[in-house]
């Protein structure tokens, strides 16, 4: 399997399946009387996490609207059967058999309707709890439009979910080899692609280039767009992208973002996996689904998640 052979085909945290019903979030009539439906279901979170069943398979637990905390209640989607479904922020029911369970533990693990729905909820519930003032006032605001939108009842201004874009770039050279590096913060067996922000008034494409150039001193091209994937945590969008550069420029790690970065072979990066000296990445982040792309398959001791 090739780098450049088609997009990416499983994102564990890009699959989720409810209809969002969007316009319904403004019609307050109707979300009385979805909220008042019995068959209505609640997702509880709190604190980044909702509670999980393993048996006979991981999924989510949900509460009726009765006996969902008192508080703020957000739209989360329909599904194909006509179910709503609604998160509400609050201390997590105690329910026998079940347990908290966050993205980066079960997000791989659920199925595509109950991993789209802890996204939505985990970045809804961050975007609520980190944006109670009104930006040009500082008046606390109100929820709106069934939790997607906040409104300051002083200068009647909206407030939309912050999403920052990021770029994260699997680069390979003239022989096909990949380049891992590794952050200051990391531990010593840790590597991964690059990655950086998106700034004011640039394109995806020029990101990417900046980013790889600024962090170890290579040009690249063909930069090539596969996926995205949400990554609330707090509250980014993964772009993911290949990009190949020439031989023969040495790499030159920017000291205040990469401690250390190398080539890999495949044989190479499967040798240093199985000595442990660097850990297999699990297959929630896009990160990890880019390398296995290259790699052509799972890597050497990857967990399930």
């Amino acid at each position: 399997m090739k780098v450049n052979d088609g997009p990416l085909e499983w994102l564990a945290l890009a699959r989720g399946t409810l209809d969002r019903v969007a316009l319904n979030r403004r019609d307050d009539a109707w979300l009385d009387e979805a909220w008042a439906d019995p068959g209505t279901r609640v997702l509880v979170v709190q604190d980044g996490r909702s509670l999980v069943t393993y048996e006979p398979s991981p999924a989510l637990v949900f509460v009726p609207p009765e006996q969902a905390p008192d508080g703020d209640r957000w739209l989360l989607g329909v599904d194909d059967d006509g179910t709503a479904y609604f998160g509400a922020p609050g201390p997590l029911p105690a329910i026998e058999g079940t347990r908290p369970a966050g993205l980066r533990h079960v997000g791989a693990l659920l199925g595509d309707r109950d991993s789209g729905l802890l996204t939505h909820i985990v970045a809804l519930e961050h975007w609520h709890a980190t944006n109670r003032y009104c930006s040009r006032c500082g008046t606390e605001t109100r929820v709106t439009s069934g939790g997607h939108v906040r409104v300051c009842p002083e200068d009647g201004s909206q407030h939309f979910p912050r999403v920052d874009p990021a770029v994260i770039m699997l680069v390979t050279d003239e022989a096909d080899r990949i380049l891992l590096a590794r952050g200051p913060q990391w531990p010593a067996d840790r590597r991964s692609i690059l990655a950086g922000f998106v700034e004011p008034g640039e394109s995806l494409e020029q990101a990417v280039a900046r980013e790889v150039n600024e962090e170890v001193g290579l040009p690249v091209r063909d930069v090539r767009y596969l996926g995205s994937q949400p990554w609330p945590l707090p509250q980014s969008l993964m772009l993911g992208f290949t990009a190949k550069t020439d031989g023969g420029v040495p790499l030159r790690p920017d000291p205040e973002e990469i401690l250390d970065a190398a080539w890999y072979t495949r044989d190479e990066l499967r040798t240093a996996i199985e000595a442990k000296e660097i850990v297999s990445p699990g297959p929630l982040s896009i990160a990890a689904q880019l390398i296995m792309r290259w790699y052509g398959g799972d890597l050497p001791g990857m967990p399930p998640f």
